[in-house]
């Protein structure tokens, strides 16, 4: 029991020294500072708190669906990352960076992590609408792609001060290394958003039977599209 409370303090220890003072941390993660603790500190409690806001939307559904997402939802920010890192990566290497691959994970494990904890703070609103509207399908799901949208821009914000944070010693390149970064970030966002259609449901339409994964057809902007006009009475 004292060992998991350790192991406990210690991952939720370094979450917290991100988010209290993110300079101090970015600059520890700058000179190599226990990079390795990092990293599995804050997969670990990023993959936690993204389980229980999955758990959250899932249950509008059932108990299934709640299970599902609570899988579905760690599993697709942490991919988007992997898919997208080693183009970030090799590109900077190639215009002069010395960052190692440590340094670049970290810095965007803390974009996901910044993302997770704003995810589980606006987890209260979310339950509070999916108990209050129980009816208002739409309404909860654009009502979460504006809450994964929000939280998604600051961990964007984060990520890219990070990462010219962690440039700023090499200055051959780094003027086209921020081009790439605001080029690569487009890229995580088309990704995310295509891994996420490809993933679906992590809400679940009432009145349907639970489905791990759904078939891949349309995409996600006709989707969001039909549930704003459903929600204006443009559409049945």
């Amino acid at each position: 029991m004292i060992e998991q409370q350790a192991y406990v303090k210690k991952n939720f220890g370094v979450l917290l020294s991100l988010l209290r003072d993110r300079q101090s941390f970015l600059e520890e993660i700058r000179q190599e500072v226990r990079l390795q603790n990092k990293i599995s500190s804050l997969f670990v409690t990023s993959s936690i708190f993204f389980a229980i806001y999955g758990v959250i939307i899932g249950a509008s559904h059932s108990f299934g669906q709640a299970l599902s997402s609570a899988i579905k939802l760690p599993a697709f920010y942490l991919l988007t990352l992997v898919i997208c890192f080693p183009t970030l990566f090799f590109f900077n290497v190639l215009f002069g960076s010395r960052s190692t691959v440590k340094q670049h994970f970290v810095v965007l494990l803390t974009a996901v992590s910044v993302i997770s904890v704003l995810l589980f703070s606006l987890a209260p609103v979310t339950l509070f609408f999916m108990i209050t509207a129980p009816d208002s399908y739409q309404f909860f799901k654009l009502l979460n792609v504006l809450i994964f949208g929000i939280t998604g821009v600051f961990g964007v914000k984060f990520l890219y001060e990070g990462m010219q944070l962690l440039s700023q010693d090499d200055e051959v390149g780094k003027k086209t290394r921020t081009t790439i970064l605001r080029s690569w970030l487009f890229l995580y966002g088309f990704v995310g958003v295509q891994l996420g259609w490809f993933l679906r449901p992590f809400f679940g339409a009432p009145g349907s039977k639970f489905e791990l994964f759904r078939a891949v057809q349309g995409n996600f902007y006709l989707d969001i599209i039909h549930a704003i006009s459903q929600i204006l009475g443009l559409v049945p």
